[in-house]
């Protein structure tokens, strides 16, 4: 056959549901897909969505990355403890004002977020490395590269993984094995709506009320039109991973949304910070209703020299 073995962690919905089904129906057959999540109960969506394809090119098992335990016994599960890719989706989110959130949930979004990624890769690397072959991916996020107000810990999660891999990915290419990051900015899964739709509704004790007003009537509202100008789907981001494991030589940082290139760049075009801090607070205090219209110019300008900066879905 010389199918891949591809393990994909958290695929009950969203975008680990639609990698395990994209590469699951891929026309040509070339992955042997494990797709894992928590609590098998919710198999249900990825089962309906697979097809034909479940118990062929698809099986599932279960995992909670949050384990070490279910980790070990996990791999275990895999004939001869072989996988060819590794694909690290599961994430939890986390957004509001900070005076609101306990220690112990942050801890929790890095317990999935970052160790979560650590523990999967520990225990898949040492097999990798003494073949000299695999290709690691991680789903990281845009708040990887650029903090965005009220994301604080969200962020900080995504930053630490960030520089896990990128000092991970020079010993990692001593073994000929790939690291990838793939970095989408705002995507329409259920997650996002209905966390959304929570924040909005919530109470913020601790924080004091112009925190609690910038946060719901100036962040979310901004935050809404983001995603419906620069939504991407989950479609999209299985396409972009697709791209990526098919790649002869894929890239280590694989930005997905054409859109947040420039957002990006302010990074890079002043080291001191300066520039991208003012930027985002401007955006967000003084031009609330220009950010508006920022957002509806930004889709119809998406430049080919934007374009060819990112890895796109189609």
């Amino acid at each position: 056959f010389g199918q891949k073995v591809v393990l994909i962690t958290g695929c009950s919905s969203g975008i680990g549901l639609r990698i395990a089904v994209t590469l699951a129906r891929d026309e040509k057959k070339r992955y042997h897909v494990i797709a894992t999540m928590r609590d098998l109960k919710k198999k249900d969506k990825l089962v309906e969505a697979a097809g034909d394809a479940y118990g062929k090119t698809l099986m599932l098992l279960p995992l909670d990355v949050c384990s070490d335990e279910s980790v070990r016994q996990c791999i275990d599960n895999v004939k001869d403890r072989h996988i060819d890719i590794l694909i690290n989706n599961a994430g939890v989110g986390l957004l509001g004002p900070l005076e609101s959130i306990s220690i112990e949930e942050m801890k929790r979004v890095f317990e999935t977020n970052f160790f979560g990624v650590v523990r999967m890769i520990k225990e898949v690397m040492p097999d990798m490395k003494k073949r000299r072959s695999g290709h690691i991916v991680v789903m990281s996020s845009v708040m990887g590269l650029q903090g965005v107000v009220f994301n604080d810990v969200y962020t900080a999660s995504k930053f630490a993984m960030e520089g896990f891999c990128e000092s991970m990915a020079v010993q990692l290419m001593k073994f000929n094995i790939r690291l990838s990051m793939i970095e989408p900015g705002p995507v329409h899964t259920e997650f996002e709506t209905k966390m959304m739709e929570d924040v909005a509704k919530m109470e913020y004790p601790g924080a004091d009320a112009d925190t609690v007003r910038y946060f719901k009537d100036v962040y979310l509202p901004s935050s809404i039109d983001i995603f419906e100008a620069m939504g991407q789907t989950p479609e999209d981001i299985a396409n972009c991973t697709k791209k990526v494991i098919e790649s002869n030589s894929p890239r280590f940082r694989n930005l997905t949304n054409s859109l947040y290139t420039p957002i990006v760049a302010l990074k890079y075009a002043d080291e001191t910070g300066g520039l991208s801090v003012n930027t985002f607070y401007n955006l967000l205090f003084n031009f609330g209703p220009l950010m508006h219209i920022t957002m509806s110019i930004l889709k119809c300008l998406t430049c080919s020299c934007l374009r060819r900066r990112t890895i796109s879905p189609n």
